[in-house]
């Protein structure tokens, strides 16, 4: 098989639109179920990206999300987690309070750092 250049493997993914790509890291996360999962994260402003039965990709601008099947994952115990860095925190902060989120959460602005806790994500059971 005939390895794909880099804009060529850009271009077949197509998350990009340019030939040009930065090194990044994905997280991959747990999701108990994708369904639920892509309701919450589309009221913040994901797009999904690739969705079958093993794996989904979602999107918001520049943010790359990707989730695997973990329908057993108790949230209040698991240590799974992921760093947004946002250019516009506020904004950010207030599309999830739009969406209903952030009922407790930890804002410091020194830090430029939005912590919710896992309650106030409001997980869905």
């Amino acid at each position: 098989m005939e390895a794909l250049t880099h804009s060529q493997a850009q271009l077949t993914v197509g998350f990009k639109e340019s030939n040009e790509m930065s090194d990044s890291a994905t997280p991959n996360l747990p999701s108990r179920s994708f369904e639920k999962t892509l309701h919450f994260y589309r009221g913040v402003g994901f797009l999904e990206r690739w969705h079958d039965k093993n794996w989904m990709i979602l999107e918001r601008g520049d943010l790359v999300l990707e989730f695997f099947p973990y329908p057993d994952l108790d949230p209040l115990t698991s240590s799974f987690m992921c760093c947004l860095r946002l250019d516009d925190l506020d904004a950010f902060y207030a599309v999830c309070k739009d969406a209903g989120l952030g009922r407790s959460p930890v804002v410091s602005r020194d830090s430029m750092l939005l912590k919710f806790s896992p309650g106030a994500l409001g997980w869905v059971r």
